[in-house]
């Protein structure tokens, strides 16, 4: 009888967890409310107040952007996940649109004409019509759409798991084991992932830029238990907490640091020194200089037609090597 009491519970408080869904369908039209009330927020990087910082030394500087476009940005890594989806964004084109976009940058579209091909295609036979005129059909002139002066193309080449690790594992207890065990442990691992990217001048096909980068993800897992007897009564509780850094967002970040670089020359601006607030605040290794002027004076822009530097924004880049590879101590 007893037994049938506690299933009854059992049942009971199973069905009022179940309460908020039902096989029936609301005057709503839906079967249950989803959770969640977060709102839209920004998605920055550590890189987009160095970006904004440029769009604003440009329009400051009264500095004319090139016109840019972006095109395919693929994962080469070929990693995927368990469940079959690939374990790297797909859509880093994009990231790379929103980041030149933050930092000033005239973009043209060039990664889907799709569009923009059927409409010429429409209005070549006379078939899109046009607001007043003595034609009510659109026309097609010669030179309408600008070309871009560079773009920017490359892939994700490296997704590096668990470069190095470290945990701890402690457990301990009684010699009796009804006087109750405890257990405490956690776990420290570190990944990583590379992106390699070309700027190309669009009139001659001259590559003249390459950009590769590295960041590296850290994950941590936290957990903590317990299991001991109270009279007859068992009591067993386990608790943790496990994090990895956002892979994604990490994309993301090399891709705005490598768009940093890359309108920092077109701008001017020989090195980090006129943005240095912005990205020394992060901790950019790559950020200013020792011999950065104090003032934080802005180089000219070069002329037309000039070399770009491939070393701005890189003052300190030898000095961060370290002998070994990545992981290496």
């Amino acid at each position: 009888m007893f037994a049938l009491k506690k299933l009854a519970i059992v049942l009971a408080a199973t069905t009022s967890l179940t309460a908020c869904v039902t096989p029936q369908s609301g005057n709503d039209g839906m079967y249950a409310l989803p959770i969640g009330d977060a709102p839209v927020t920004a998605n920055p990087t550590a890189y987009t107040p160095a970006l904004d910082c440029l769009a604003a030394h440009a329009r400051t500087q009264s500095i004319a952007a090139p016109r840019i476009a972006v095109g395919r940005i693929l994962d080469y890594t070929g990693s995927v996940s368990e469940e079959g989806g690939r374990r790297i964004t797909q859509g880093a084109s994009l990231m790379a649109m929103s980041a030149f976009n933050k930092a000033g940058a005239r973009l043209v579209e060039r990664f889907d004409t799709s569009v923009t091909e059927l409409e010429l295609r429409y209005a070549n036979n006379r078939l899109i019509g046009q607001e007043g005129g003595d034609e009510n059909v659109r026309r097609i002139y010669a030179g309408q759409m600008p070309g871009s002066d560079y773009y920017f193309v490359g892939g994700i080449t490296e997704l590096n798991y668990n470069i190095r690790s470290t945990g701890i594992d402690v457990q301990g207890g009684h010699t009796d084991a009804r006087d109750g065990v405890g257990h405490l442990g956690g776990r420290l691992y570190v990944m990583n992932i590379a992106l390699d990217f070309r700027l190309i001048d669009t009139r001659t096909l001259e590559v003249v830029d390459v950009i590769s980068y590295q960041k590296q993800i850290i994950g941590r897992e936290v957990r903590a238990g317990v299991f001991s007897f109270f009279d007859d009564t068992l009591l067993d509780i386990a608790a943790g907490e496990r994090a990895l850094e956002p892979v994604q967002l990490a994309v993301r970040a090399g891709v705005e640091r490598a768009v940093v670089q890359v309108m920092s020359r077109f701008y001017g601006a020989q090195d980090s020194s006129v943005c240095a607030a912005a990205i020394a605040a992060e901790g950019d290794p790559m950020g200013p200089g020792q011999t950065q002027t104090a003032t934080g004076a802005v180089i000219p822009q070069s002329p037309a037609g000039a070399a770009i530097d491939t070393n701005a924004w890189h003052a300190r880049r030898d000095d961060n090597l370290y002998p070994g590879l990545r992981g290496r101590s």
